[in-house]
């Protein structure tokens, strides 16, 4: 703990220089942009961008992809309150109260209030961060192969079982991820694997490939296929954009709890800024005096859900950056842009580069000031932005996507590889599956690969490694009783119909 000053004074020395801070600005400026962008996301877009990082300094890139990830979360809140239209999945609970202010002439105390609260979390995020990386990190130094193996593990089964959807499609989802994950060649001995004589496989599937394509090209699919989007923008000017004392006083509270409640989730697989801040809704609707309000513009449902989703949002780099496990899909594609780099990641990363890991921390406390001084000027622009129709934007957006995927490897085959991708996650969407799984699986496939093949070397061959060694075993068994615990009710046979029907007749 008391190394935590001169580590942060290393850190912001880092973060303030020039070429830092100007990465900063336009990781959070394409952040808010895409936040308030419907049907891009923050995915697509650290996607896009992931090439650029083999030109950039680390330090650059990992700031600048950190700034677009918390930044959407703020983009999102300005959609959600103008038009009844999230701009991010974490902004649906917000829309709940903040739309109905914007109706009653109140989107300014509404934006301001999810700014404020907005940065506050982030703030309190980032000092989580810097006050548990350190202890989390020097419990690491002690793990070994098994133990990073069943962490691994644990962290698929955790993003599998908080999933979306079947508990089946989320498992098949990630056994989907560890094959694309093992496609090249063998580090061992050196024989291609899945390549189907396609030589340009030979160095496997960009993680980049995949992300743009199910994340990227299968949303602007479905957005064709549907309605073109082209809703009725707020009309007239916004005024009055500070809240009333009252309107501080009430969100004082809720910051607070969704701070809290942020905090608690971020770290925790698959779970993401949706669920806090559905949690921080409803625990503000409990404690509420008037629970009536809710649903006609309750600042309160507001300001909670909007901090639980930041404080989250932050949190999130916690385990990617200390464990070298990553929490989400967007911090999955975080640690490919730091493996890109040459940068192994795990406790290591502390010590090893602390100009890196200090530098990044600073740089979210220079960034979330320099999205509230963005988030209320821009207002304006936004709605404008918003007003331009989807078919204009996608093929600006299909572009950029291949131009980057082409930039790769300089091959043909990455794009179709893309459009394959695209195509199939659009399909399977369709049947009720979702993707997150498999990016996370992509990532921590070829190094639970291979600290599986370690392990099993060291013991030779003896698999009881994993339950005799006490951290490992541990976490296996957490692991088994997680997906017991989700799979024994789905096997409890469900009363049928027709039997019902009958015992009705009987009666």
């Amino acid at each position: 703990m008391a190394d935590i000053f001169p580590n942060l004074a290393l850190g912001f020395s880092v973060a303030l220089t020039l070429e830092n801070l100007l990465y900063c600005f336009i990781g959070v400026f394409l952040g808010t942009l895409i936040g308030v962008l419907p049907g891009i996301g923050p995915l697509a877009t650290m996607s896009m961008l992931l090439p650029l990082t083999f030109v950039l300094p680390p330090v650059a890139a990992l700031i600048m992809l950190a700034g677009i990830y918390y930044g959407s979360d703020y983009g999102g809140s300005t959609t959600a309150i103008l038009v009844n239209l999230p701009g991010e999945g974490s902004s649906v609970v917000t829309l709940l109260e903040g739309h109905p202010m914007a109706q009653q002439g109140r989107a300014g105390p509404a934006l301001a209030i999810a700014a404020i609260g907005s940065f506050i979390a982030g703030c309190v995020g980032t000092l989580l961060i810097a006050l548990l990386g350190p202890p989390l990190a020097n419990a690491a130094l002690n793990f070994n192969s098994p133990e990073y193996f069943a962490l691994m593990l644990m962290a698929l089964v955790c993003a599998s079982v908080v999933g979306s959807g079947s508990l089946l499609k989320s498992l098949g989802m990630v056994v989907v991820g560890l094959l694309i994950g093992i496609v090249g060649t063998d580090v061992n001995s050196g024989r291609l694997r899945f390549t189907f004589g396609v030589d340009e496989l030979s160095d496997g599937i960009g993680i980049p490939v995949v992300a743009m394509g199910v994340f990227g090209l299968a949303e602007i699919i479905r957005n064709l296929s549907g309605p073109e989007m082209t809703q009725t923008i707020l009309k007239g000017k916004i005024k009055g954009l500070m809240p009333r004392w009252q309107d501080f006083k009430i969100s004082f509270g809720p910051i607070l709890r969704g701070c809290s409640i942020g905090a608690v989730f971020g770290p925790l697989p698959g779970l993401g800024g949706t669920m806090s801040a559905f949690t921080s809704y409803m625990a503000e609707k409990k404690l509420a005096k008037d629970p009536s309000r809710f649903g006609k513009g309750a600042i309160e449902g507001v300001a909670g859900p909007e901090s639980a989703n930041n404080a989250c949002a932050q949190t999130t780099f916690i385990p990617m950056l200390t464990l070298g496990v990553p929490p989400s899909a967007s911090m999955a594609i975080m640690l490919g842009a730091m493996m890109i780099q040459g940068i192994i990641p795990g406790p290591q990363v502390m010590t090893s580069r602390p100009e890196l890991f200090w530098g990044l921390i600073a740089s979210m406390w220079i960034g979330n000031l320099m999205l509230v001084l963005l988030n209320l000027p821009l207002i304006g622009i936004w709605v404008k932005l918003l007003q331009v129709p989807y078919r204009l934007l996608f093929p600006i957006i299909m572009s950029f996507m291949a131009i980057g995927v082409y930039s790769l490897n300089t091959t043909g085959v990455d794009v179709l590889l893309m459009a394959f991708f695209g195509f199939a996650a659009y399909i399977l969407a369709r049947l009720g599956c979702s993707f997150p799984q498999v990016i996370l699986a992509m990532v921590l496939g070829p190094a639970m690969e291979e600290n599986l093949r370690r392990s099993l070397q060291l013991s030779d061959g003896d698999p009881s490694v994993f339950f005799t060694r006490p951290i490992s075993g541990a976490i296996m068994i957490a692991t088994g009783a997680l997906l017991l615990l989700f799979i024994v009710p789905a096997l409890r046979p469900r009363p049928r119909k027709d039997s019902a029907l009958g015992s009705e007749a009987r009666v």
